[in-house]
């Protein structure tokens, strides 16, 4: 079980959900074009293998990889800088973060997707996005930041 080094309070993650939702859309978006980009470095190399390596442009080849390799590493770059805030990017797909805190003695994570307009679900470690429970008054009362004493 991986322990976060850090926990939040919900108006301390609040505050962050603007710089967090823009390097969220610049991950998701630089997501669909690394995945165009490994797409078609797979067609070239399955033509190359069609043709069996007559009339290859290697450069053309590479400067593919490179772009592919390039937009990874600016991807992992940004999932990097968002994660280092102290919460998790969990679905690059729907946009999904969570920010652990601590709710009646136990570790839990507060769930924000892209679009909400705050954060406003909780769910338990081993739930996930689907086990996703509504912060009421009894939450925001008793969640916190920091360890339990």
């Amino acid at each position: 079980m991986v322990t976060m080094s850090r926990r939040f309070r919900l108006e301390e993650a609040e505050r962050l959900l603007p710089e967090l939702a823009a390097a969220l859309r610049e991950a998701i978006e630089l997501k669909a074009r690394f995945q165009q980009a490994e797409n078609e470095l797979r067609q070239a190399t399955a033509h190359i293998a069609l043709v069996g390596g007559a009339s290859v442009n290697p450069k053309q080849l590479l400067a593919r990889r490179g772009r592919r390799d390039a937009l990874a590493a600016r991807l992992k770059e940004l999932i990097a800088g968002i994660e280092s805030h102290g919460c998790l990017v969990k679905d690059l797909d729907i946009g999904l973060i969570d920010f652990p805190t601590w709710f009646n003695g136990r570790e839990v994570f507060m769930c924000w997707r892209l679009g909400e307009p705050a954060i406003q679900f909780w769910h338990e470690k081993d739930e996930g996005y689907r086990g996703r429970k509504p912060i009421d008054d009894e939450f925001r009362l008793a969640h916190r930041g920091e360890r339990p004493s």
